[in-house]
């Protein structure tokens, strides 16, 4: 496996976010920079309010940045069209939600197949060998059959896992997986994602559960939608606040 961790593949500088309203705007981000490398399976902590869910929002292209300059790999996603943007995020992006929302009129099967068939990222004939091959590898092949209904959650989270793999994409990005989840199979499904990262899948996981951190590589703490901790950068700080 070629070694990816000399450069990065997030990139963001004075990257901003303010939400209009009627007594004025709501900053939810501001001034934020930060290298990503390949690799990295980095948690994203603060507390509510603070610009978590913000921040995967425009990382997955689901919300448009107020200023400053966000990149992922070779993609501007400032500079994108909303059609641009929908096909780059179907093959470059999986993202892992807390309450799964796998499609509950599919079969396990077909909800991993499903952004295969939307992409045509690989061909028709290949779709089913991949998914099966995912649910293999995520432990749950034989619920393969099944609706997303007859399984547990850890179960359905798994599947999600399996989903958001389905186009091999090289980001992933998790907005409180483990939530849902109770302790043991929190810890089991974080194995998962870590393992991921270990094979050069770069992981972004928005999460309050600080015994979960064993599983990361790193850590930024947001604070009014800024970086206040990064435990990659000098003594841990960043823009000179304390966390």
């Amino acid at each position: 496996m070629p070694d990816l961790s000399h450069r990065p593949l997030i990139e963001f500088s004075g990257l901003c976010k303010t939400y209009a309203g009627p007594s004025g705007g709501f900053i939810a981000l501001q001034d934020l920079c930060l290298h990503i490398r390949a690799g990295e399976c980095l948690a994203v902590v603060g507390k509510s309010g603070s610009g978590k869910t913000t921040l995967i929002n425009l990382l997955a292209g689901i919300d448009s940045p107020t200023g400053g300059e966000l990149r992922v790999g070779n993609a501007d996603l400032r500079r994108m069209s909303q059609e641009e943007m929908t096909i780059w995020r179907g093959r470059h992006l999986g993202l892992v939600f807390q309450f799964f929302q796998l499609l509950p009129t599919l079969t396990v099967l077909e909800n991993v197949m499903l952004p295969m068939d939307f992409c045509a990222s690989f061909p028709a004939g290949q779709r089913r060998g991949r998914a099966l091959a995912l649910l293999g590898r995520l432990g749950v092949e034989a619920q393969a059959a099944k609706l997303p209904s007859a399984l547990s959650g850890g179960q359905q989270q798994r599947v999600a896992i399996a989903r958001a793999l389905a186009n091999d994409p090289p980001l992933l990005l998790a907005d409180e997986p483990t939530g849902n989840l109770d302790s043991a199979t929190a810890k089991e499904v974080m194995g998962l994602l870590a393992a991921l990262a270990a094979e050069g899948k770069t992981v972004l996981v928005v999460t309050h559960e600080a015994e979960l951190s064993r599983f990361f590589t790193r850590s930024i703490t947001l604070h009014d939608g800024r970086i206040v901790h990064d435990s990659a950068a000098p003594n841990g700080l960043k823009n000179g606040l304390t966390p």
